[in-house]
């Protein structure tokens, strides 16, 4: 794989990361990845983060870091700094019933996987409803998929996490939206994308985003993964997010 380099980055004008896995390591902030998200505000390169986080602990992360957003639930739903404002992305007529028929998927799932337990986080959720992803398999995590999808909902996960959602919502989608709406000037090229999982895989569609970038970690997943980054860092976790962050500071 090429190496990343100043010049490659030199069009970015804004960085689109996950969070969990790649702005962490082993589950939390470290005081490099703090003085790197200072460091590109000074330099003028905004940082929006893109998890699969739920609505209640992202609207936290997003006030107390020096980022400029952060779209939650894999495409959910956004929180601007910029205005201290929040919207829904993905379109619910009835939040109510959505998450009732959420629950339905997951009860069905849970009478296949006994073992599986709601995240601690899916009380704070609006758009998709999550477990810990623990000791499951892959063929496990398709079958699921399978399930989800027979049903009319999508199917994904991260290293935390297992989410069942809206079909049409991921991070690329949710993403495309915001920067639509609130960041028209730039266009794709000018947009860097950041991952660790297979949740990331829709931010790795070149169609979408020409110029994407897994931390190293990226690799115990390529054999799931449709999309491929277009890099990889020489680190994992947050120090790969460190070092692509070193070529703007």
């Amino acid at each position: 794989m090429i190496p990343l380099t100043k010049a490659i980055l030199s069009p970015v004008c804004l960085i689109a990361t996950d969070m969990d896995g790649t702005l962490t390591k082993n589950g939390k902030f470290t005081s490099e990845l703090l003085i790197a998200l200072e460091s590109l505000a000074v330099k003028n390169i905004p940082v929006l983060i893109v998890t699969g986080r739920s609505a209640g602990w992202v609207s936290a992360i997003a006030n107390y870091l020096p980022i400029v957003g952060a779209i939650a639930e894999n495409g959910g739903l956004f929180y601007n700094n910029q205005d201290a404002t929040s919207e829904l992305i993905t379109n619910l007529d009835n939040l109510e019933s959505h998450r009732w028929k959420l629950k339905e998927v997951f009860q069905l799932l849970q009478s296949k996987f006994p073992e599986i337990i709601e995240s601690a986080d899916n009380s704070f959720r609006i758009t998709d409803w999550t477990f810990d992803i623990g000791e499951l398999t892959p063929p496990q995590l398709e079958t699921m998929n399978r399930c989800c999808q027979d049903r009319g909902y999508g199917f994904t996960y991260s290293t935390v996490q297992c989410h069942i959602k809206p079909k049409q919502q991921d991070k690329a989608y949710g993403l495309q939206q915001i920067l639509n709406k609130h960041f028209s000037h730039l266009t794709p090229q000018q947009v860097v994308t950041v991952g660790d999982s297979p949740n990331d895989e829709s931010l790795f569609n070149q169609n979408y985003f020409p110029l994407s970038v897994g931390v190293a970690n990226i690799v115990h997943y390529s054999d799931r993964l449709q999309h491929q980054p277009t890099y990889i860092t020489s680190f994992s976790e947050a120090q790969g997010f460190c070092e692509l962050a070193k070529f703007f500071t």
